[in-house]
């Protein structure tokens, strides 16, 4: 990322100015910005793209998030724009009054880079959100040279209040290592890998043994009825997925309370136990 991009400059420029509110699109305030970045942002706001994808709990009858999906591909041009609609996103649920906590998905080189990490803190410090409404999603377990940098950025993001998640968890080794050592608050695993066993279920046990226990268990890709009747068996917290319900828009999000879907099949197959004394 040069330096003098316009992005960068926009975000440095904020780092000891006082924070001014301004409004988007629907008149509510927003972060402070200036005119020029306010206009494009206002484009985007009218676009409504389809861009979060929400998250249940296991029997989807509860929104407990939602992941910022253009996020997982983004080029270094386009990350801290995209960075910035994902804290807008989560602005724009707690001021109408949701607490919908967003994961933004980040590569380990973006979390290494102290200039990243820098404009990152600033934009997340001056959007004013409670804690617990910004996750940062870690898209993979950083290579040997850059690894001390990416825990020294993660330490400071999450010292001014920013949760943290292992995305594409493998259940390796080195996987379980970071989630002790950096106390990750939650997990996420493909169902497919569970599907063809390449991730062993004996992982999911050791990962609700102490020191992991506190860790939440992020199911992605649920797509088969099967998927939801092992993430009740496994005892997996949150799940999202085809299954769940596709990416919506930022205003569409705020209409969900729960995935009809994941709440039909349960009620044909609510596996219950049963009640004792024979009572029906």
């Amino acid at each position: 990322m040069s330096p003098k991009s316009r992005l960068y400059t926009l975000v440095k420029a904020w780092k000891n100015k006082p924070f001014q509110e301004v409004h988007d699109a629907c008149g509510a305030p927003w972060l402070g910005m200036s005119s020029q970045a306010l206009e494009e942002h206002q484009s985007w706001s009218k676009r409504q793209a389809i861009s979060h994808e929400p998250i249940f709990n296991s029997k989807g009858t509860k929104l407990t998030g939602s992941l910022f999906r253009p996020l997982l591909n983004a080029s270094d041009a386009q990350l801290l724009r995209l960075f910035m609609e994902g804290l807008d996103a989560a602005s724009y649920w707690y001021r109408s009054g949701r607490f919908i906590p967003g994961i933004l998905p980040i590569s380990p080189r973006t979390i290494a880079s102290t200039e990243y990490v820098d404009a990152l803190s600033d934009l997340i410090l001056n959007s004013r959100l409670p804690v617990g409404l910004i996750t940062l999603g870690l898209q993979a377990i950083p290579n040997p040279e850059v690894a001390q940098a990416c825990k020294e950025g993660l330490l400071r993001l999450r010292r001014i209040g920013v949760l943290l998640h292992l995305m594409h968890f493998s259940g390796s080794a080195e996987d379980l290592q970071w989630i002790d050592e950096m106390q990750m608050e939650g997990i996420h695993l493909d169902m497919g890998s569970l599907r063809d066993q390449s991730l062993s279920c004996d992982v999911l046990a050791k990962i609700r043994r102490s020191p992991y226990s506190p860790t939440q268990i992020y199911a992605a890709n649920v797509a088969l009825v099967k998927d939801l009747e092992n993430i009740s068996d496994w005892q997996i917290d949150h799940c999202y997925g085809g299954l769940m319900m596709a990416p919506v828009s930022r205003h569409q999000m705020l209409q969900i309370s729960d995935s009809r879907i994941a709440k039909a099949i349960f009620s044909l197959h609510p596996h219950q136990q049963p009640k004792p004394h024979g009572d029906q």
